[in-house]
């Protein structure tokens, strides 16, 4: 995406950067948001780090408890359906 207006910034004597706050609306970055840092070739890139670090579904497939019998698909399917029928009412 880009944008034609030149922004500046300034470099706190803690290292702190403020970004512009229309950067920050266009991007979606409220407070808090974590940010990975990246050296180019061009500068320095913002990109917002994952919720979640990476994980292989075996790592983590069988992590909470179940009770009773498994589910059947069509069971599953139904409700799929049922919640998606809820929500369409709400």
């Amino acid at each position: 995406m880009a944008h034609p207006e030149k922004l500046t910034t300034v470099v706190s004597t803690k290292g702190q950067v403020i970004l512009p706050k229309a950067i920050r609306q266009r991007q979606e970055w409220g407070a808090g948001t974590r940010l990975i840092v990246e050296e180019t070739a061009d500068g320095v890139l913002l990109k917002p780090a994952p919720t979640f670090a990476p994980t292989q579904p075996g790592r983590v497939f069988g992590m909470l408890p179940v009770s009773g019998a498994p589910k059947t698909l069509e069971e599953m399917e139904a409700s799929i359906i049922d919640e998606a029928r809820r929500r369409a009412r709400d």
